[in-house]
């Protein structure tokens, strides 16, 4: 069955016409324009994202020249605008994930972090929804409906007002035992009375369209994140993948049990299908191919291609000495720090720049590997996908930190496959999730190569150049 599946990120759109049997057959691929603004703001366009979801859509059909069953549509999860109903029109620019202008919206609600991390498995923070929701509502508009983005791009096909469980997981406002809203928690944000959206399965057809040519329905709807966990056949508790995009992204399912972490990862519903809900737990590393392009913005790398070429030249496999914590938009799990900078120490006259590269790249990796150590269940193997699994360096880094073999997705579509099977599910009935997820072996298996007392070493050493970004110099414990 060939599938619509649209990827719509952070830094781009993507789609991919697919067929189980036949592999990808058209892909296109359409840039966004996020917008940084002093004090922490990060805004799009709604209507250059909207745009970007047509033209992408239908140059991924010209492309693959047959019609398709399903349209699929992964998000980003926690970027969030207001929006009319009545006429879709967008009431205010969309406010990213990454935007941190809601903190004082989580600091006059402080002493509710751990009932609210109780309830919804997160933490209080302007990453998820209901933050920027309240910002919305306080410094923009009153009118219309607040939501996060998919709700409004399927809304513009299909006239239907919906969002996906696992989406709505990522919200602050989600009772994640019931999976369904929970009105206190819309109180406690002053969003309560707020018409919130019909919670629906990712195997669920929602509606329609005719965007893409014929009426085609419109199902698959789910996170990118979630999305890339099940194209990566992460479908038994323990397993886990990580994503290396804009940030990098670690989730581990859980199975049908919503633990709550009390070292700062979050809960999330991984998704609602086939009558089953499994969760997963994530962390969350902001800056990844952002820190990359920080790299190549100085001159240092002319683009991410140029990473392991450029890491060659260090004086040996730990940069000399140098390191990198590349907390370039502040830490997000597990200290949860918005106020944490980047920290580059052990520099000399003799430092080049190959060391300074390599020194990036293991910072991003020792967060992962401070993740991993939080995990629920031990790590067998870390999957990966993303553009920077490109970086041999960085996965061996990984490897390295974590002790532990990272298999690297033979797919650059992780997130738009992921979306595909789970429409796939939604016009087939009596398909299971296992058969709905295409086998792969890894393109690529990194084992790791340093022994666990060298990774420690490294280790203590990176905690401690953390600690010199943070206010008062010193690493905070884990949130709740």
């Amino acid at each position: 069955m060939t599938v619509l599946a649209i990827d719509q990120g952070t830094s781009g759109t993507k789609a991919i016409v697919v067929d189980p049997a036949d592999g990808v057959l058209g892909l296109a691929e359409v840039p966004v324009h996020p917008d940084y603004l002093p004090g922490g703001g990060v805004e799009q366009d709604p209507a250059e994202l909207l745009d970007s979801v047509l033209t992408a859509g239908r140059l991924a059909l010209e492309r693959a020249g047959r019609p398709v069953a399903a349209v699929a549509l992964a998000n980003q999860g926690e970027t969030v605008l207001a929006w009319d109903p009545a006429t879709g029109r967008p009431l205010s620019r969309a406010i990213v994930w990454q935007d941190r202008r809601a903190e004082p919206v989580c600091a006059e609600l402080a002493a509710h972090a751990a009932d609210v991390a109780a309830r919804t498995g997160l933490v209080l923070d302007p990453y998820f929804s209901a933050p920027k929701m309240a910002w919305l509502r306080r410094n923009v508009t009153r009118e219309g409906v607040v939501t996060t983005t998919d709700t409004w791009l399927v809304h513009a096909l299909t006239g239907e007002f919906v969002t996906d469980a696992s989406t709505a997981s990522r919200s602050l406002l989600l009772d994640l035992d019931a999976v369904a809203w929970d009105s206190a928690l819309a109180e406690l944000f002053g969003l309560g009375g707020e018409r919130l959206p019909r919670i629906v399965g990712s195997d669920e057809i929602v509606g329609t369209t005719t965007a893409f040519g014929g009426e085609i329905p419109v199902a698959g709807l789910v996170v990118d994140q979630q999305a890339a966990l099940l194209a990566e056949n992460c479908l038994d508790p323990g397993t886990a993948k990580c994503t290396f995009g804009t940030g990098a992204f670690l989730l581990a399912n859980t199975g049908e049990t919503a633990p709550r972490s009390a070292s700062g990862l979050t809960t999330s519903v991984a998704w609602r299908a086939r009558g089953a809900t499994p969760y997963c737990v994530d962390g969350q590393v902001y800056t990844a191919a952002s820190a990359v392009r920080w790299l190549t913005d100085l001159g240092l790398v002319g683009s991410a291609a140029e990473l392991d070429a450029v890491a060659a030249g260090a004086a040996d496999e730990e940069a000399g000495g140098v390191l990198c914590v590349p907390a370039l938009a502040g830490l997000a799990a597990p200290w949860w720090r918005s106020d944490a900078t980047a920290a580059l120490t052990g520099m000399t006259l003799s430092t080049g720049r190959g060391d300074l590269v390599r020194a990036v790249l293991q910072g991003i990796a020792a967060q992962v590997a401070e993740l991993a150590d939080l995990l629920p269940a031990p790590l067998t193997a870390l999957r990966a996908d993303g553009g920077l699994t490109r970086s041999a360096v960085l996965m061996q880094s990984v490897a390295d930190l974590t002790g532990t073999p990272v298999e690297v997705y033979p797919s650059a579509h992780a997130t738009a496959l992921g979306a595909a099977a789970f429409a796939r599910l939604a016009v087939e009935p009596g398909l299971a999730v296992r058969g709905a997820v295409v086998g792969w072996t890894p393109s690529t298996r990194h084992e790791p190569r340093w022994s666990a007392d060298r990774a420690a070493a490294f280790r203590d050493r990176w905690r401690a150049a953390l600690a010199l970004g943070l206010p008062g110099g010193q690493a905070a414990e884990g949130g709740s």
